[in-house]
């Protein structure tokens, strides 16, 4: 059986009262999706609502993405998205939460998405996440109560980052300043720079930079 990864995606496409749109941040699974391959990995998704999913970040000069919305299996995929209680965790050895601003208003409190990550994790998986994906961090417990980034090395998209893209009072909260809220030991890097970190079998990346890392960051926790 070959290893899988589920990546988890927001199903939000506003941006806050902006009129902006928002969604999934796509280089944050394609840049990872094209190591997990290279490792021979398979990949599926979910969503929070499931069905179509909303998009964002995608930059014409991009090769790896405009190669992995070429892929017809993945515009099928991405266009039917199931939901987290249509999915058996014991099917999948890493859980991606890739990024977007959308994450932030679906993720906190997509309890079914938390469970499927916490069973995934408790059942020795690796839980990943990069930039805004670790929104689905903040209320992730385990079976014990505790929350999944209690007393671990995390990173997120910074409070700094947020204010350089003139969103920080869009958000519904500052991510940096929530994980730090729920125990976790924040680390950063510059503005954009690369920066990922692993503890535990978690591993959490600051920005779209950082998403190819996470992937092989997730790989050698699970090794």
């Amino acid at each position: 059986m070959p290893k899988k990864v589920l990546f988890a995606l927001t199903s939000h496409g506003q941006l806050g009262d902006t009129g902006r749109t928002t969604g999934f941040y796509v280089p944050e699974v394609a840049h990872p999706a094209e190591v997990f391959r290279e490792a021979g990995y398979e990949w599926d998704y979910v969503s929070v609502r499931g069905g179509e999913v909303p998009r964002d970040g995608v930059k014409p000069d991009d090769t790896v993405v405009a190669s992995f919305l070429a892929d017809p299996g993945v515009r099928r995929a991405l266009a039917a998205t199931p939901t987290a209680d249509q999915v058996n965790a014991d099917d999948y050895d890493i859980i991606f939460y890739a990024g977007g601003h959308g994450t932030m208003w679906d993720f906190p409190d997509a309890e079914p998405l938390a469970r499927l990550a916490a069973r995934i994790y408790e059942r020795g998986g690796v839980v990943a996440a990069v930039c805004h994906g670790p929104a689905g961090l903040v209320n992730l417990k385990l079976s014990d109560g505790a929350y999944l980034v209690d007393g671990k090395q995390v990173s997120s998209f910074t409070n700094e980052e947020e204010h350089a893209v003139g969103l920080a009072d869009t958000v519904p909260f500052l991510l940096e300043s929530k994980l730090v809220e729920r125990g976790a030991k924040f680390t950063k890097a510059p503005n954009f720079a690369e920066h990922a970190v692993s503890d535990s079998r978690l591993v959490t990346g600051q920005n779209p930079a950082s998403a190819a890392k996470v992937a092989r960051l997730a790989l050698e926790a699970l090794s």
